[in-house]
């Protein structure tokens, strides 16, 4: 590998030193499947980071936001253009999820600086996700419901929001969900993302594709979109916010991010336009693999010993 010495870059934020292609190269590969399921690939990213390229700092969360600040927008667009973003479903998500950012980063500096307890914690929740992503795709293979849930070239045509419904029109078909529970859900979504830094679409996606029963493609581009907001958001109050006391930087590694963004660009536009083809059944079963393997690498060492 002496070889591609040239090609070693080292990062001064995070201190990570790596091939420069790698962090795209990585990135590529996993939003490509995460996107099918409205879902930006950053959750695996970062025990990448961590467990990989050494990258341990609070700041790793951070670097997640950043990542889905540059990789996101792409995605966002081709669901506007094929007429698949639910408006009222994103305005929900990212009013309700936003809030939650904030406490979240407090309790990653205050509570959770090592990376220990941070990983049980995410884990669980990644755990539970991933079984109940997983028995919904077993219960929809049994009972034979293996094609899309609407054509290929079905559009969002309409929806409405209340205190209590929501609703969404795809293809010929009205889907509803309800906006209390929902918005409860996201804010505590928001704590966990704004903590992880995640920016909360890999938690919001499995939960309303599952447990709320809505087709992949009327949920992707509405969560997508949120966690786009929320990182934004998110990636700025790491950067400039207060930092309680914690030990190590905060600040996001500029460079790295947008490398693993730049590679996640092309992975979820490439998800995006590939999503149409794929039924909903098979969008769920690579969601839950991702979530299961993460939550194994979690909690592995607690149940190990």
């Amino acid at each position: 590998m002496e070889a591609l010495d040239w090609l070693r870059w080292h990062f001064t934020v995070s201190g990570v030193e790596t091939y420069w292609f790698l962090p795209p190269l990585v990135m590529l590969c996993i939003s490509s499947l995460t996107s099918l399921g409205g879902v930006s690939g950053a959750f695996i990213l970062l025990p990448f980071q961590m467990s990989v390229l050494g990258y341990t700092a609070p700041g790793v969360s951070a670097t997640n936001f950043v990542y889905n600040i540059v990789s996101i927008p792409v995605g966002v667009l081709r669901h506007i253009r094929s007429g698949r973003l639910c408006w009222p479903l994103f305005w929900l998500l990212m009013g309700s999820t936003l809030p939650g950012v904030f406490l979240g980063y407090y309790i990653r500096l205050v509570y959770l600086p090592q990376p220990g307890r941070f990983k049980i914690f995410v884990g669980v929740v990644l755990a539970y996700l991933g079984l109940r992503t997983l028995w919904s795709a077993c219960q929809e293979a049994r009972d034979g419901n293996t094609a899309p849930k609407a054509p290929p070239s079905g559009r969002i045509t309409g929806g409405t929001i209340s205190l209590t419904r929501g609703t969404v029109v795809f293809g010929e078909q009205t889907y509803s969900y309800p906006t209390v529970p929902l918005a409860v859900i996201s804010l505590a979504v928001g704590v966990i993302g704004g903590a992880y830094g995640i920016g909360g679409g890999a938690l919001m996606a499995p939960f309303i594709i599952s447990v709320l029963n809505l087709p992949p493609y009327v949920v992707s581009g509405a969560t997508l979109f949120s966690t786009w907001c929320t990182s934004v958001v998110a990636a700025l109050f790491y950067a400039f916010g207060p930092t309680f006391g914690t030990q190590g930087s905060t600040s996001p590694d500029w460079l790295l991010g947008s490398l693993f963004g730049a590679g996640g660009l092309l992975g979820i536009y490439l998800g995006a336009r590939l999503q149409q083809f794929v039924p909903a059944l098979v969008i769920k079963i690579i969601l839950a693999a991702a979530v299961i393997f993460v939550a194994f690498r979690y909690l592995y060492p607690l149940v190990s010993g």
